[in-house]
């Protein structure tokens, strides 16, 4: 493809039309995995884009149904059909071993996919992840415990809860189907055995997700192969210039060592 993707390609999983941007290029290759309520074109992901067209690597980038350029309706979402969207758009779209870059929920994804991909034996697909203030399991360990009667009981009612946005004038929606479904998805259960090392960059300064909650994370990974980077003055979205330049970094080292145990 040119240096300049205008337009997104499409596929169809399971009947939703998702968006996906894909840039041949030398191996590893990087996907890209985004936030509750992002899109593919935020600094971070055309950060990482830039990236690879300066180092010729491929990189991959897609929304989740109801995000974006995507189809299908955003209160429909889960993490177990966010999670088999992005399945399928490596399986469909990419070739050889990946770097997954998650950010907030899409490191959650990215954790899940891992798993999923060495139950079905494709484990050697992922040489390496980048988790940029990771918030797995968020729906359980960070919200549910703040939930209001009033919130418990909507989600009862309503099926769902409304809470304001810092990043959009919409408030975000957060669904009964996500909170049950979440809990089929928990990840800080076990040991999370990657196989592959595994870089955190979280900020001290993070309003959404506490720091406390990667070095919960770290606890539940291997001790070999794992990095955590703090950032004392980061906050949720680490897109200022020393935030991207540390995920950059981050991201050489990640490929360094994946290509030197090809």
């Amino acid at each position: 493809m040119s240096s300049i993707q205008t337009q997104p390609d499409f596929i169809d999983v399971n009947g939703d039309r998702i968006a996906v941007r894909h840039r041949d290029g030398q191996s590893p290759g990087v996907v890209w995995l985004g936030g509750y309520r992002s899109d593919m074109l935020g600094t971070k992901a055309e950060t990482l884009d830039a990236w690879a067209v300066t180092n010729g690597h491929a990189f991959t980038r897609h929304d989740y149904s109801g995000h974006g350029e995507s189809g299908g309706a955003f209160a429909d979402g889960t993490i177990s059909l966010w999670l088999a969207q992005s399945l399928a758009v490596l399986r469909e779209t990419t070739t050889g071993p990946q770097i997954l870059v998650g950010s907030s929920m899409g490191a959650w994804i990215a954790l899940r996919m891992v798993q999923a991909l060495h139950e079905a034996g494709e484990g050697a697909r992922v040489a390496g992840l980048l988790l940029l203030a990771p918030a797995p399991d968020f729906t359980v360990e960070l919200m549910e415990p703040a939930l209001t009667q009033a919130q418990k009981s909507d989600l009862e009612t309503r099926g769902f809860i409304e809470e304001h946005s810092d990043y959009s004038p919409e408030p975000n929606i957060y669904t009964k189907a996500l909170f049950d479904d979440g809990r089929a998805n928990r990840v800080l259960v076990g040991l999370i055995d990657t196989h592959c090392p595994v870089h955190i960059l979280q900020g001290m300064a993070d309003p959404d997700v506490p720091h406390a909650h990667a070095l919960k994370l770290v606890e539940h990974l291997p001790a070999d192969d794992v990095t955590l980077s703090l950032i004392r003055d980061g906050d949720h979205r680490l897109s200022r210039p020393q935030d991207l330049a540390m995920m950059i970094s981050a991201l050489e080292g990640l490929v360094e060592r994946a290509s030197e145990h090809r």
